[in-house]
C-alpha cells in the first residue's frame, strides 16, 4: 500500500492537496485525467470519472482547423499532379 501525509493548502477559495508521485502512480492517475471525489465513512475518495466515447457531432463541434494545423480542405483545391 502506497502511503503519504500531507498538508492541506489554501488555493483561491478551496482547498488542496498534492498527491506525490508514487500516489498517483499507485492508483493510475495521470495529468489533465477528470477524477470523481466522493466522501465515504468520513474519508475523501479519489476514483477516475468513468469517460464517454464521443458521438461525431461532439468531437466536430470540438474541432479547431486554428489549433489543429488548418488540416480541412477544400474539395476544388489540387495537391499534386491529379487531374479530373
Amino acid at each position: 500500500m502506497t502511503e503519504a501525509v500531507l498538508d492541506i493548502k489554501q488555493w483561491g477559495n478551496n482547498l488542496g492537496v498534492r498527491l506525490p508521485v508514487a500516489v498517483s502512480r499507485a492508483a493510475h492517475l495521470h495529468v489533465d485525467q477528470r477524477v470523481r471525489i466522493t466522501v465515504e465513512n468520513g474519508a475523501v475518495v479519489i476514483r477516475p470519472a468513468e469517460e464517454t466515447a464521443l458521438t461525431l457531432e461532439q468531437r466536430l463541434a470540438k474541432f479547431d482547423p486554428e489549433k489543429h494545423g488548418g488540416e480541412f480542405m477544400q474539395p476544388s483545391q489540387s495537391l499534386g499532379a491529379e487531374r479530373w
